[in-house]
């Protein structure tokens, strides 16, 4: 084969264009990677607030079409062609999200907020127009139980799902046969963990219903939604009193975090990742979480998606973190506000009742003076699955090139 000039002059085009498109990369690359090296220092230092900023992006994910509680695992994950396309502020998180607990921790009060005012945790503009409306609240003491479902895994086991979710009793931790509120003080040991979801039943599992497919036999309930919401809490993290062991996995790593609502209903830690839409990328959000045992007295945040990662499971973390209070109570929690900024912060001022945008910023405002605030800003990204991305990874780039190239060297031998 000959190649005419008019080949010639297009592959070599090609090749220049794949070229500087790998220059642009590694210049973005290298800014990015002198940004983040100067705010190396600070990264293992304690701030009061940590916030992400840009937060929410044009997406997709796979849903569970098919779950095989059998030896075999063969679940199913929906088709590209039935894909969950999301976009906007705080998306894919916007979306419908289970509350998760983990120990040594004791929960005290949870809150869950929405609004219908434009709210900005960064202006104070309008703040004291700002009504937060209370979704669902517990409360410990007086035993205060509205819209809040507690569930733990304590129901059948699977090789393959591992145990399904179902009422939990008083404990947290054991298995009751109906809604049972969380008992006063209530603690639980490392690697125990319990769910809240709302009180609003789910329709029968199906791919088109409205909670998606889930396992046989579980109560099936929603979660807590909203583009601009806010999850508030009052908790202890007590060191652990067990003597640390190889049965545990978690020893003394508490954790407060949100997961999309469909992967505790299906699975939270299958085997198959096709078990669960969280590898695709539906979404998950640590608030307050002990990454390690050397830094048992930090609580990071993290969050667990593709905006501006292919690395779902290591995800994107604050650049700081919060300290452990291993002798007192805590409270604080996360705003998502409606600009895509999201504030994980603790104060001891705040409130669960009648709250104003005025006593957010102040919370908030109280804990970044104390402590500082740590900021990550996030990339604008695009990838709904049609083949179209923007904020293209050095990877992809590279991966063009070398596509490029080959079939330019190609065409030349055969020339």
């Amino acid at each position: 084969m000959r190649l005419n000039l008019a080949t010639t002059t297009a592959l070599s085009t090609l090749l220049v264009q794949l070229t500087s498109a790998q220059h642009q990369s590694q210049s973005q690359s290298q800014s990015q990677s002198q940004s983040q090296s100067q705010s190396q220092t600070a990264y293992f230092s304690e701030f009061g607030v940590l916030e992400f900023d840009n937060f929410g992006f044009e997406g997709y994910y796979r849903n569970v079409k098919t779950l095989d509680t059998s030896s075999s695992c063969q679940c199913e994950l929906a088709a590209n062609a039935q894909r969950t396309i999301f976009k906007g502020v705080n998306a894919p998180l916007n979306e419908e999200v289970s509350v998760h607990f983990r120990g040594p921790l004791i929960l005290k009060q949870y809150g869950y907020y929405t609004t219908s005012s434009t709210f900005h945790v960064n202006d104070s503009s309008s703040a004291a127009s700002v009504s937060w409306d209370r979704g669902a609240y517990y409360n410990g003491a007086d035993q205060t139980a509205e819209n809040v479902t507690f569930l733990t895994h304590a129901g059948d086991g699977s090789s393959c799902l591992g145990k399904a979710i179902t009422y939990a009793d008083s404990d947290g931790i054991s298995s009751a046969s109906s809604k049972t509120t969380l008992a006063n003080d209530t603690l639980i040991s490392s690697d125990e963990e319990f769910i809240i979801f709302s009180n609003i039943s789910c329709a029968a599992s199906g791919f088109s219903n409205d909670c998606g497919v889930y396992r046989d036999g579980i109560p099936a309930f929603k979660g807590f939604s909203g583009d601009t919401k806010m999850f508030l809490f009052e908790f202890e993290m007590p060191k652990e009193t067990q003597t640390n062991s190889s049965s545990f996995e978690f020893y003394d790593m508490p954790a407060i975090w949100l997961l999309n609502a469909r992967i505790p209903r299906t699975s939270q830690y299958p085997t198959n990742e096709n078990c669960s839409c969280w590898a695709t990328g539906c979404g998950e959000f640590d608030i307050f979480e002990v990454m390690n045992g050397t830094e048992s007295n930090h609580f990071y945040s993290t969050i667990h998606d593709y905006q501006g990662t292919g690395e779902i499971g290591t995800g994107l973390q604050a650049p700081g973190y919060i300290e452990r209070n291993l002798y007192a109570s805590m409270k604080g929690g996360v705003v998502f506000d409606s600009e895509g900024s999201v504030s994980v912060f603790l104060s001891n001022s705040t409130t669960f009742d009648d709250i104003t945008g005025t006593d957010v910023l102040s919370w908030i405002s109280t804990a970044s003076s104390d402590e500082g605030k740590a900021t990550r800003t996030l990339v604008s990204a695009t990838n709904t699955g049609s083949g179209k991305i923007s904020s293209a990874s050095q990877v992809n780039i590279n991966t063009y090139l070398m596509f490029g190239m080959c079939l330019i060297a190609a065409l030349f031998t055969l020339a």
